[in-house]
């Protein structure tokens, strides 16, 4: 658990302050408690399986948003692996205010039920399918979408049809559709995990007792390599902010000292 963060704080979602943790980070102004844990989780966890470079808030290539964490796993010769963490402290974040949550979610459970004797049915089926994406092959994901099957495909437009109706998705969409990274994952609470809501191509990371467990796998993409370089410099860029910050160097500083 992050430091100065109790548990009476999460469940209320308190809002913390400027103060750095003991491992240097710097929260944002207005952020929650619960919000600023997931951060920090997924930044731990990101380095445990690789990502060896990291940032929090990092602005993405190509699109409007920003990453809540970013990461790089280098490959040797070769451009490495790019992933991006969205943390999710409540619904409220995650779904769209409607009167028909309740009927979406019961439909999206079917179809989700469906969708996964499909894949297991495919994985049987289909052993080339599995995409070697990770260090570790429990987490190695699997390329369904390769093999065109029509029940397949059929399952997924559903799935996102009323996933577009119970969350605020665009976001979620636009990140995939604009190859922002190869992986992406959802990191929330254990309470708020239904893994029918869980955005389509996205992974999720479960939060429980301070750490983060792998509740989904997510869908390998395929990025150019120019992409994945701007993505690289965008996680430098933030790190370089982060790192003024705390130093205290602001950009009138470093203009000023210019020669």
């Amino acid at each position: 658990m992050a430091p100065g963060v109790n548990s009476a704080q999460r469940c209320r979602g308190g809002r913390v302050g400027r103060e750095s943790d003991n491992n240097g980070g710097a929260p944002r102004t207005g952020e929650t408690d619960a919000h600023f844990l997931l951060k920090r989780l997924a930044f731990i966890w990101a380095q445990q399986q690789g990502y060896s470079t990291c940032a929090l808030e990092v602005s993405l290539p190509r699109c409007r948003y920003r990453a809540d964490v970013a990461g790089y796993r280098p490959n040797g010769k070769q451009i490495g692996t790019t992933a991006i963490f969205e943390c999710k402290q409540a619904l409220v974040d995650l779904r769209r205010d409607n009167g028909c949550t309740a009927t979406t979610i019961r439909r999206l459970e079917k179809v989700h039920q469906r969708r996964e004797v499909l894949e297991r049915n495919l994985r049987v089926h289909y052993p080339a399918l599995r995409v070697h994406d990770s260090l570790f092959a429990e987490f190695d994901s699997h390329n369904f979408e390769a093999i065109d099957h029509r029940g397949y495909k059929q399952v997924l437009r559903q799935t996102r049809v009323l996933q577009s109706r119970l969350f605020d998705g665009t976001k979620f969409e636009t990140l995939i559709r604009y190859g922002c990274a190869n992986l992406f994952f959802l990191v929330l609470p254990k309470e708020l995990f239904r893994e029918p809501e869980i955005p389509i191509g996205w992974g999720a990371l479960i939060e429980s007792n301070g750490a983060l467990a792998l509740a989904r796998k997510p869908t390998w993409h395929d990025v150019c390599d120019q992409n994945q370089l701007r993505f690289l410099e965008r996680i430098a860029r933030a790190g370089t902010r982060a790192l003024n910050r705390q130093l205290g160097i602001s950009s009138d500083k470093v203009l000023a000292l210019s020669p």
